[in-house]
């Protein structure tokens, strides 16, 4: 089981679910993140570490899940002496049913997930207990 869980938010217009799907076991490389909060998020990623993947802007909903695959590494669309980094990640399975956000904030138990109290970060951290909620709502 891995460490940490992660929630890492997409536009379906500029990077969907469908996408990360179709790059299949390489992967791609989460990069662009310009916040140093959500940097020192990627920088605390493990291999092994599951994230759910967040269709933001359109859809609004946890749509599934995916996997590091590599630990994080100079972020390759920052200048040359700029602090950004990026990861690895796959696309492991989809949920069966996406959560939406109206549920996550409907679910009192969801109250202090980041996804409610820090809706602008782009990578979020998700407590073991969060995501054992969601994956139930997936069901």
């Amino acid at each position: 089981m891995p460490k940490h869980y992660w929630l890492f938010k997409s536009e379906p217009d500029v990077w969907s679910w469908q996408k990360q799907v179709a790059a299949g076991e390489k992967g791609t490389s989460w990069d662009g993140v310009r916040n140093h909060l959500a940097k020192q998020h990627l920088k605390a990623m493990k291999v092994g570490d599951l994230g759910f993947f967040y269709h933001s802007n359109e859809g609004k909903q946890v749509v599934g899940i995916v996997e590091v695959i590599r630990e994080h590494f100079p972020d390759p669309t920052a200048a040359l002496g700029d602090p950004w980094v990026a990861v690895q990640i796959k696309a492991k399975e989809p949920l069966k049913t996406p959560v939406s956000l109206a549920q996550v904030k409907a679910t009192p138990s969801l109250a202090k997930m980041a996804l409610v109290t820090s809706a602008r970060l782009s990578v979020q951290p998700v407590t073991p207990e969060e995501w054992k909620i969601i994956r139930s709502l997936a069901s």
